[in-house]
């Protein structure tokens, strides 16, 4: 029965390869989770930007398209004369 040392080291390696496969699939899983809940707060960081910079830039459209107020003189503006 020489063979049964052997047998029972591989038996005691293909336990631990299988316990380390369990652990790698549970640490990928929750690297998976994490990178799909930050992808999405950046999507939504970056929307919220984009979003923003449309609005600066149709302010500075109105500013622009909007008529100019001539300077009033003096007396003109309900203020001391």
């Amino acid at each position: 029965m020489p063979y049964l040392p052997s047998a029972a080291l591989l038996l005691i390696g293909c336990a631990l390869l299988g316990v380390f496969l369990v652990r790698a699939l549970r640490v990928a899983g929750r690297a998976r989770s994490v990178l799909a809940a930050t992808r999405a707060t950046v999507g939504d960081q970056t929307g919220l930007l984009r979003a923003r910079a449309a609005g600066v830039r149709v302010a500075v459209a109105e500013m622009r398209r909007s008529p100019r107020v001539s300077s009033a003189g003096r007396g003109e503006t309900g203020g001391r004369s």
